[in-house]
């Protein structure tokens, strides 16, 4: 059998109480680079001359470099350390952030750099957030998903605000918002290389078909979690990102000829409004989660009723075209979000145990992400259906994965309690 091949890892370095603000500075600096370029799509379609269709595509690169950040860095890290992972994360940050500043000349530097960022982001959310909640001292508080959400939601947002200002105001808007990044992100490495490692490095005994099962092993939903994973945590992963892109990808590509020159400051607001609002519910979405029995489905459910409210926000805009009531939409979608990403994270770290947290915290954030490549999707199916219609068939399906939560949280309550 491969686990009695496994040789156990020697004893971890004690942690410092502060040690966790580091790595939540990587995750901070990798969430930046990540949504830096969000709030810049309508500098690319005005100054770069690229369709809506190409720019929503830049958006669906990221999430192909996301799949492998997420599904590998996890497992890869609970075998060879979260350090080594960490920093090599980092460093593709900047280098993303350098390859962006080519992108006024041509599609290639930016498919590249967003997929590289992707990378980055996706190294940094599962092997980032598996780390601050091992760097923890307390215990069973919740308080380490919130830490991993708050500094990885706080890079987003400050991302995507001061490359929109940049952009709108400062010199070279195509290449200052990029090196802003670059300045911020040069000593985090160096400063990752002092923080205690919690997953010392197994000794290498495995061939690669070993090692390849052991990755395919830590991905997996431990047995006695897998109904909730399927019937709460599942239908409610894809609305956490994708609540984000019908924020803050498809209004401001709605009502864009309603705000005129201001398009990328709105933009830019939209972002920082949505995700601010996501940051400012986190301590609301910890409440909503604690408990047990059916108190413990309070937050899923709590977050996808959120989601349908902003869903059909969206709908009712497409019609409407106000930036107004697009804003409105944004701060409900906020909230949602803020309320998922949180209640994800908690369900994960109940299910996993400390040799599959990174691994499956990977396969969430996976789920998530999917969510993200709905602009892309709408702006392809747009050649066929309009957004009034394609907006109303997303609030349908926000209503399905509702009732799919509401009936997962009560059927695994029950099944919970039924085994006491």
């Amino acid at each position: 059998m491969l686990e009695t091949q496994q040789a156990v890892p020697p004893p971890a370095s004690a942690p410092r109480p502060d040690s966790w603000r580091t790595v939540a500075a990587a995750m901070f600096v990798c969430g930046w680079g990540g949504n830096q370029f969000t709030p810049l799509l309508l500098m690319y379609r005005q100054l770069g001359g690229y369709s809506a269709l190409s720019v929503d595509a830049f958006l669906g690169a990221y999430v192909v470099g996301l799949v492998p950040g997420l599904l590998l860095a996890g497992p890869v890290s609970d075998r060879r350390g979260r350090r080594p992972v960490l920093v090599a994360g980092t460093v593709a940050s900047a280098v993303a952030s350098l390859v962006l500043c080519f992108g006024g000349q041509s599609a290639w530097p930016i498919y590249a750099g967003r997929l590289i960022t992707g990378i980055a982001v996706g190294i940094a959310m599962s092997v980032g957030s598996s780390w601050v909640k091992e760097l923890a001292t307390e215990d069973d508080s919740g308080l380490p998903a919130r830490r991993a959400s708050l500094c990885q939601t706080a890079g987003f947002g400050l991302g995507a605000g001061v490359a929109g200002v940049a952009a709108q105001w400062g010199p070279w808007p195509m290449v200052t918002p990029y090196g802003v990044h670059l300045l911020l992100t040069l000593a985090i490495p160096v400063l990752l290389l002092r923080v205690p490692e919690t997953r010392p490095p197994l000794p290498h005994t495995a061939g690669l078909r070993e090692l390849l099962t052991t990755l395919v092993n830590d991905l997996r939903v431990p047995a006695p979690a897998r109904k909730r994973f399927r019937l709460v945590v599942l239908p409610m992963a894809p609305w956490v990102f994708g609540s984000a892109g019908l924020a803050y990808a498809v209004m401001p590509q709605l009502v864009g000829s309603h705000v005129g020159h201001w398009g990328l400051v709105y933009a830019t607001g939209l972002t920082v409004l949505t995700l601010g609002m996501g940051a400012a519910v986190q301590p609301v979405a910890k409440k909503l989660h604690s408990g047990t029995g059916t108190r413990a489905g309070r937050a899923p459910v709590a977050a996808m009723t959120v989601m349908l409210l902003g869903a059909a926000l969206c709908a009712a805009n497409a019609v409407l075209l106000s930036p107004w009531l697009a804003a409105a939409a944004a701060a409900v979608l906020g909230a949602g979000y803020g309320i998922a990403v949180v209640s994800g994270l908690l369900e994960i770290q109940r299910m996993a145990g400390a040799d599959d947290l990174a691994g499956l915290t990977g396969v969430y954030y996976t789920f998530a992400y999917a969510g993200f490549l709905l602009p892309t999707v709408l702006a392809t199916l747009s050649r066929w259906l309009s957004y009034p219609v394609m907006l109303t068939a997303v609030a349908a399906a926000a209503l399905v994965c509702l009732g799919l939560v509401v009936t997962g949280a009560r059927v695994t309550a029950t099944a919970a309690s039924a085994t006491k």
